[in-house]
């Protein structure tokens, strides 16, 4: 099922948009003057051509020329060419290198950026929507600040200096040449404001292209499991089909500017062959003087083509950085009040809620409320129905999403007065869909901890239960397991996810339900390799197996984001309708 692009919101104005790229500008300044200098020697040594021409056309006309005289002039201009296409090498080099080294900064500050952002954020923008902001919209800024800088610059040296050239011979013909070109100017302003709304949802669907592919090829096993492949082709299909609509819109504006500005140029050109014409036959200027004004003419025209190409590329581009600008702005919900040279101290590791609320943003329920409880050293095991709140609690404690003050204590302070990342350094994570990388088993491993030695590697696999598997892989802990652990089963994916933890050794390891596609034998075996990791240390676990359980020092059992129920597996037996309830279905299934 296809959906259609949210709207972007309003484009910031130009000033913090040129504010993003104006350091780079000042950094690469000189590289800058010296493009545009060689630029500017490219179109002075062109506008010399026509007077090259003039004299031959003359010295022809008047019967002085000789053979000799017109190869000098020839050379003259072969010269001349041999020095513009030097020159013209220089500034490409110089300023579309800029361009792309512009493209290569934005897009480490994007990624540096991403990188910093919180839960919430990826929450509100999708990976083909970000994706999609690295690619077409960096490409946009690139060539608007590349040949789009160059072909502006280009117009204004080359329109300015071949209408002073033009008005030098006759300034009356200059006057008619520049009448047509006020319609240019008035259908640029039309066009142009129309071209960034299109380009603008042009983008929009690019980025759902971008997802919908990406989630096709992430979930390509499940989609074939159900026989959707037809299905997510004509999806795909129309979404393609949209883009490309969206697309052909932007290039009927572009299809308009273009010949409007050669019209424009031509009718110049044709009212300048009628009234030059009669200016040559009249000897008001000579025939020289003639060739030389329409060649300073034709030089014009390419200006007045460029106007459009320029606004094209001006308007793509301003519109794709103000959706990187937009992108850049986003601030992490998630932060901290310490300053670099007072950092608090991390004196224990113990976590304090103190009626912890939440709710998830746009949410309507809260997903935990009045929530009481010390997380300390030991293992604490959390079991509940589904959507009770386990893993909202899980999630709060590594600092992904936010929480009011004076709710979540660590090491005795409220946990906004520590950065996110300081918490982070503090804790292993093992979330109910481990998440693997498309690298060696080891690597993936050592993930936390990429100096580690392969006995160090070695050790955590034993005591996740997982040495044997990787030893009868084909190239053991070396074996590339490929993009998330496609060629794993579940049970293999979650032990290696928990070797990883156990070799960060961290003070803290939660554990958010990873063990449930082990068997019980194998996760009693993973179970007391954490136990032997991590003695003295806190562990919380959660879980919906009470053999797991059972093993735990402590319980908690939390029933639409409440703790109702406390302590350890036996009295949780005793007293509890929902574990006990558990606890027969799961002794039924055994037996069975």
């Amino acid at each position: 099922m296809t959906s259609q692009p949210s709207a972007s919101g309003q484009r910031p104005g130009i000033a913090p948009l040129l504010g993003l790229i104006r350091p780079i500008y000042h950094r690469y300044l000189p590289r800058l003057l010296l493009g545009f200098l060689a630029l500017l020697a490219v179109d002075f040594l062109q506008l010399t051509i026509p007077r090259y021409l003039k004299n031959g056309v003359d010295t022809l006309a008047g019967g002085t020329a000789t053979g000799h005289s017109l190869l000098i002039l020839g050379g003259y201009i072969l010269v001349t060419a041999a020095f513009i296409g030097m020159l013209r090498f220089c500034w490409r080099t110089l300023i579309i290198g800029f361009s792309r080294r512009l493209e290569k900064i934005l897009r480490n500050r994007l990624f540096s950026h991403i990188l910093e952002m919180d839960r919430p954020f990826f929450d509100r923008h999708t990976t083909g929507d970000i994706m999609a902001h690295a690619t077409n919209d960096l490409s946009a800024v690139q060539m608007a600040c590349g040949m789009g800088m160059v072909a502006a610059a280009d117009a204004l040296v080359m329109s300015t200096a071949a209408l002073f050239f033009m008005a030098h011979i006759s300034p009356t013909l200059t006057l008619i040449a520049i009448i047509p070109m006020p319609l240019l100017a008035f259908c640029t302003w039309i066009l142009s404001g129309r071209l960034h709304k299109r380009f603008d949802l042009v983008q929009e669907q690019f980025s759902l292209l971008t997802e919908f592919a990406r989630n096709t090829m992430v979930s390509i096993r499940l989609i074939k499991g159900y026989t959707r492949e037809h299905q997510q082709i004509k999806d795909f299909e129309t979404l393609g089909r949209e883009y490309v609509a969206s697309n052909l819109k932007v290039a009927f504006i572009q299809g308009l500017l273009f010949p409007v500005a050669t019209l424009v140029g031509n009718t110049g050109m044709l009212l300048v062959l009628y009234f030059g014409g009669r200016l040559v036959i009249n000897n008001a200027i000579t025939l020289g003087d003639f060739v030389a004004f329409v060649t300073y003419l034709y030089m014009l025209v390419w200006p007045m083509m460029a106007v459009g190409w320029v606004t094209n590329l001006a308007q793509r581009g301003l519109t794709s950085l103000a959706r990187i600008y937009r992108l850049l702005a986003a601030e992490p919900l998630l932060t901290g009040t310490e300053k670099p040279d007072n950092k608090p101290q991390i004196q224990s590791f113990i976590f304090l809620c103190r009626n912890l609320n939440f709710t998830y943003p746009n949410g309507v329920a809260p997903a935990l409320s009045g929530v009481n409880l010390e997380i300390g050293p030991g293992i604490l095991g959390v079991a509940g129905r589904t959507g009770s709140g386990k893993s909202t609690l899980c999630r709060l404690l590594t600092r992904q999403y936010p929480v009011a003050e004076g709710m979540l204590f660590f090491s005795g302070r409220d946990v906004n007065s520590f950065t996110p990342a300081m918490i982070r350094k503090q804790i292993s994570y093992v979330s109910q869909q481990p998440v693997l990388f498309s690298s060696s088993v080891g690597e993936n491993i050592s993930l936390a901890n990429p100096d580690a030695s392969l006995d160090e590697i070695t050790a955590v696999a034993r005591l996740a239960a997982i040495h044997d598997e990787i030893m009868e892989m084909p190239d053991g802990y070396k074996t590339t397991i490929g993009e998330r652990g496609l060629r794993l089963s579940g049970g293999q994916k979650q032990r290696i996810a928990i070797a990883r933890a156990l070799l960060a050794d961290r003070p803290i390891l939660i554990i958010d339900d990873a063990l449930s596609a082990l068997d019980t034998e194998t996760e009693q075996q993973v179970f007391a390799g954490i136990r032997t990791r991590l003695q003295s240390k806190t562990v919380l676990i959660v879980s919906h197996r009470l053999r797991l359980l059972s093993g735990t020092d402590r319980v908690i059992v939390l029933d639409r984001g409440r703790i109702v129920d406390r302590g350890n597996h036996q009295q949780m037996l005793d007293r509890n309708d929902f574990y006990r309830a558990m606890a027969r279905k799961q002794q039924r299934k055994a037996d069975a």
